[in-house]
């Protein structure tokens, strides 16, 4: 397949524009607004988002397992763009703007229904798009630089969502007073509603699809229990995993940490977009890196950076800026290759699964992963919050030495021992440039009929 043009990687990375404007207001902003603001208990905010994502793990699967399968004149991922955009669009904007009248058990309401839909949404543009990119750029590092466009634009679109309630603020001349919070929420939710529904779209107009592989004769149950059984595949699930908990804790807990540890509260967007607007300019340094040192090395190089880094955010007190800056530029040095390569080492790993199954499974591969990404994030959120609250936490008012002990602890040390276990695991994960090319030759070759033995094993590693 020749490379794709730049036109194609554009319209096939846009939508991860989007998908950050749904990340960044759930798990960062909509916790603190529903909670401080609208005034639902803290502890149930992180409960609906932590039961809504492991529903995930039945639909993630579910959905790329099917998206392998369908058969349309629009091929197999794009229907799925078209169709499941749309409630995106919608649930977030309704997610964003309450009715005013709704209060009590009828808002807490509103937030689980809501999240379920836009959880389901989201992962019905998400999973068969992350599919098509493998399929879109089969050459090992043709897809790191295809992926790396794509999380460039998540990376920019979390910039933008992680700084957009202060631009609503100050455009608006609106103070940070609770009472105003809505009104920037209800804007935001006009902006990011189309966003939402037009990029996906574009995509789907713009992008044709390869021809189809071969359908494996499989089942749900059968397929994830290959994937399971994939080492490499199980060596990166279980790294990343670890690793997504440990990113996951100070993405939900940096505005109470910015605002009761280093009582700098409007100074949180701005610490926040300078971490994404970091990582974001160190895509291309990682993508080079990792075409000289390979995918793995450079992974786990860019782990050593944010465990070296943010291991010192546990120390920090109040007015402690100049220091926690230089913690958020380090850390955001890493942060874009913890997105990108361990995504592009999946789509090796399929590799690996179509020598083995004669079949190609991105979307199976992807949904799986994607568990991971949301369950983590979700028990990030459900675990962190109700432990804010038991702590001793007091919405809008001053906190008791228990509660910025805990959000040391959860902001920082946690994550970073979270870091260096995912380190110790990815550190055995075995597919390099010279042996993915040597599976993509074997597999070559049994689809020719000819006889190839398993590269991994010819290797002296085990399958």
């Amino acid at each position: 397949m020749p490379p794709m043009p730049l036109s194609a990687r554009l319209a096939y990375a846009a939508p991860g524009f989007a998908f950050a404007l749904v990340g960044i207001p759930v798990y960062v902003h909509l916790p603190k607004f529903y909670g401080d603001v609208l005034g639902v208990d803290l502890a149930v905010v992180g409960l609906l988002i932590l039961v809504s994502r492991f529903w995930d793990a039945v639909t993630d699967p579910a959905i790329g397992y099917f998206s392998d399968r369908l058969r349309t004149p629009w091929g197999r991922r794009r229907p799925f763009l078209f169709a499941a955009a749309l409630p995106l669009a919608v649930s977030a904007g309704l997610l964003m703007a309450p009715p005013p009248t709704l209060a009590g058990s009828a808002l807490t309401w509103w937030l689980g229904l809501l999240l379920f839909v836009l959880f389901l949404s989201w992962t019905a543009v998400q999973i068969p798009h992350a599919a098509l990119g493998a399929e879109l750029a089969p050459e090992h590092h043709e897809r790191t630089g295809l992926f790396a466009l794509r999380d460039g634009l998540w990376i920019l679109g979390t910039l933008v969502a992680a700084t957009a309630p202060g631009i609503v603020r100050w455009m608006l001349g609106l103070s940070t007073d609770p009472a105003t919070e809505r009104t920037v929420f209800r804007t935001l939710a006009w902006v990011y509603g189309p966003l939402l529904l037009l990029l996906p779209w574009l995509c789907a107009f713009a992008v044709r699809e390869p021809e189809a592989s071969p359908v494996a004769p499989d089942s749900p149950v059968s397929a994830t229990r290959d994937a399971w059984g994939n080492r490499p595949f199980r060596i990166l699930l279980v790294a990343y995993a670890i690793g997504a908990l440990g990113a996951a804790l100070p993405a939900t807990l940096i505005l109470f940490y910015v605002e009761h540890v280093l009582r700098v509260a409007p100074l949180a967007d701005a610490l926040l977009g300078g971490y994404f607007l970091t990582g974001f300019l160190c895509l291309p340094f990682w993508t080079a890196v990792s075409r000289r040192i390979g995918k793995k090395r450079a992974w786990l190089a860019a782990m050593v950076v944010s465990v070296a880094a943010f291991s010192g955010a546990a120390f920090l007190g109040p007015g402690d800026v100049a220091a926690f800056s230089a913690i958020v530029v380090i850390s955001g040095i890493g942060f874009g290759a913890g997105l990108v390569l361990p995504a592009s080492l999946v789509a090796d790993v399929v590799d690996y699964d179509e020598f083995l199954h004669g079949a190609r499974r991105e979307g199976l591969y992807y949904g799986l992963w994607a568990i991971v990404t949301k369950v983590s994030a979700a028990l990030g959120a459900g675990a962190a919050l109700p432990i804010l609250k038991w702590s001793g936490y007091v919405a809008l008012g001053e906190q008791p030495p228990a509660v910025l002990t805990t959000l040391r602890m959860l902001y920082a040390a946690v994550p970073c021992l979270c870091y260096a276990a995912a380190l110790v695991v990815a550190a055995r994960f075995p597919i390099d440039e010279r042996l993915h090319t040597a599976i993509r030759h074997a597999t070559g070759l049994r689809q020719r009929g000819l006889a190839a033995a398993d590269p991994l094993l010819s290797r002296g590693g085990s399958a």
